[in-house]
This record gives structure tokens, sequence and C-alpha cells, in this order.
């Protein structure tokens, strides 16, 4: 028997207020989900903008750290060694010797650099390597070349050297581009204008190197790989000898 006074709740009630707990807590994932939803996009643009502007900061700083060698090369068991320049510039490679690397920065050993662009996954774009090979001397940097000879594209003389190899422990610079390609500043006197290559036959080294690179898919909303222009402040002329 009920008692005077005594409230309760309906069923009615108890169903509309079970059903608002429902709708609210829906709200409440929803928006949390949405909000983690925007941060790891975030974070993602953000780490790839990163990615980007380290990789371009690395080859800058890898250009910078060039240092000019003059290999001893072993073209053939038979064949005597032969002094040339050690610089390879080719439309889609490059090699040369340079002060920094990528786990000791300009504080380590030389080392010398191999550039390639490959085919990206699935042979989607390009994408752009480098390996590096610690610098053991004019005779160790010489296991790299072939000595002298005539370019297999102009016929011109120039310094020859071996074919990159990609492995395992090949470093990748940039990735998902739609093309990168190397060209070369020739070292001409005032007031002539400069003037680019895309390939290095010269018996010295070019004064800058310009790598051109395009994403895959462009996205204005993030940072995109683009053009590097990196100057080679070297004005040593090889093969000469300087005397204090």
């Amino acid at each position: 028997m009920k008692r005077p006074g005594a409230r309760g709740v309906t069923l009615m009630e108890l169903l509309i207020a079970v059903s608002l707990l429902s709708l609210l807590s829906v709200g409440l994932l929803t928006g949390m989900r949405v909000g983690l939803n925007a941060l790891d996009k975030t974070n993602s643009r953000l780490m790839d903008n990163r990615r980007v502007a380290r990789a371009q900061r690395i080859i800058e700083e890898q250009i910078a750290g060039f240092m000019p060698l003059v290999a001893e090369c072993l073209p053939g068991p038979e064949r005597p060694r032969m002094k040339m320049p050690f610089f390879q510039g080719e439309p889609q490679s490059m090699r040369f010797l340079s002060s920094y690397s990528l786990a000791e920065g300009s504080r380590g050993y030389p080392r010398v650099l191999e550039f390639q662009v490959i085919p990206g996954e699935n042979n989607r774009g390009v994408r752009l390597i480098v390996n590096e090979h610690f610098y053991t001397g004019p005779l160790g940097a010489g296991a790299f070349c072939l000595g002298p000879g005539p370019d297999p594209l102009t016929g011109v003389q120039a310094p020859l050297f071996r074919p990159i190899e990609v492995g395992p422990a090949s470093f990748v610079l940039a990735d998902r581009l739609a093309y990168c390609r190397f060209s070369y500043r020739e070292p001409l006197p005032p007031p002539a204008l400069e003037r680019w290559v895309p390939r290095w036959v010269q018996p010295q080294w070019p004064t800058a190197v310009r790598i051109e690179m395009a994403p895959l898919e462009p996205d204005s909303s993030r940072l995109q790989p683009m053009e590097l222009v990196a100057p080679i402040r070297v004005n040593k002329i090889p093969m000469t000898d300087y005397v204090d």
C-alpha cells in the first residue's frame, strides 16, 4: 500500500532518462573521436613537414661538406694507378667525398656519399637514396672509380665510375616524387652567365649542384619537396701542386 507523500519514477520516465544518457554518451564519444582524428592528422602533417625540411637540410649539409679529393684509381689488374678528381655527376647519380654524415653530422670521419634516384614503391614515382662509405684514403676512394675514359653518352674523355648499388643500408632522403634530377654549374669566368649541365665530364669540380624535385601527389597543405641549389665552395684546381 502506497504511503501518502511518497514519490516514485514511472517506467516511461526511466526509459527517457536512459535514452538521454545514451545520446549524451554517443555525442561525447563522437566529439572525442573527431578530436583525436584531427590531432592524428595534424601530427602526421607536422611529421611529414619536418621530414621534408630535414631531408633538404641534410642534403645541403652534405654538399656543403664537400671535400676536394684526387683519388688513385685502379682501372684493372694490369694497368697502373691513375689519379683523377673524385666527383661523379650524372642526371640521376652523384658521388663525392664529404665531411658530413648522417650518423655523426660534421663531427665524424669523412664519408664517400653516393646519391641515386631509384623507382618508388610499386614503381610509382621515384625516390632519392644515399649510401655512406667510410673514407680510407685516396686509394680506398679509387675503388669506386674506373679511371678516365670516353663518356658513354658524349664520347668526351671524362672520369668514369662504378655503378651505385642500392642495399639495406641505403637511406631514403625523399620518397613519393614525380621526378628527381641533378644538374651541375660550370665554373665560368665573369662576365659569362652561369651554365648548368646534366652530366659532369670536366676534370675539375662544379661550383654548385642543383637538385630538382616534385611531389608525386601535390598537396598545398603540406610542405613539398622543391628545387635545391647548394654551392660547392672549393676553388682548388685538381692535379695542381700548391706551394705555401
